[in-house]
């Protein structure tokens, strides 16, 4: 049977973590992203679809590609970070079924209708882009999610002639305290949750 996490942990991954808007000159290595994706990829999601998507721009000329797209607040955070991961969405999960989910042969048609393919994958894409910030926090990484680029752009830019389309942006590296802004009020329990 798993066990609370002590407080340490906890704070890692929620109450002392911060979005990051400066970074450290501070490399990541290759081994830590994919020691990053490892751990995500256990993250639950609906029959197993793991529609996510993860390129992980780490070089000047990949940045290049990316930065152009970006609105300008956001144009130096990638610049700067080590890594910025786009999380994106492949629409077409449901080709993969057979090998993710093996025990229901049927699987893939269960997503045949158009509607309920493209919400189930973004949601379960969303739901893996949050489990990866979780991967990150936990590996020592902090985090900085944006939105604030060309969705249109990028998909042109990186994803042309796929399935995939972005959903959001994570930098990943070690952060600076500098331009954490102070924190902000998050709801108490009574006005965003109900017990029924």
């Amino acid at each position: 049977m798993a066990e609370k996490l002590n407080d340490a942990a906890l704070d890692q991954l929620f109450r002392e973590a911060r979005t990051i808007n400066v970074w450290k000159d501070k490399p990541v290595a290759e081994a830590q992203v994919r020691a990053l994706y490892d751990l995500l990829k256990f993250g639950p999601t609906s029959a197993n679809c793991c529609p996510a998507r993860f390129r992980f721009i780490m070089s000047d000329k990949a940045k290049d590609r990316l930065v152009p797209h970006l609105m300008e607040g956001n144009q130096k955070k990638v610049r700067q970070a080590p890594v910025t991961v786009m999380i994106a969405t492949d629409y077409a999960f449901a080709q993969h079924l057979p090998k993710l989910f093996p025990h229901a042969p049927d699987a893939k048609n269960w997503f045949s209708d158009r509607d309920v393919a493209d919400e189930t994958a973004f949601r379960n894409g969303t739901l893996q882009g949050a489990y990866l910030m979780l991967a990150a926090r936990s590996l020592g990484l902090d985090c900085g999610p944006m939105s604030g680029f060309d969705a249109d752009a990028v998909n042109r830019e990186f994803f042309a002639g796929t399935t995939y389309k972005v959903n959001f942006l994570c930098s990943i590296g070690y952060g600076s305290d500098e331009g954490i802004f102070p924190r902000s009020p998050r709801f108490d329990f009574e006005e965003a949750a109900a017990i029924l």
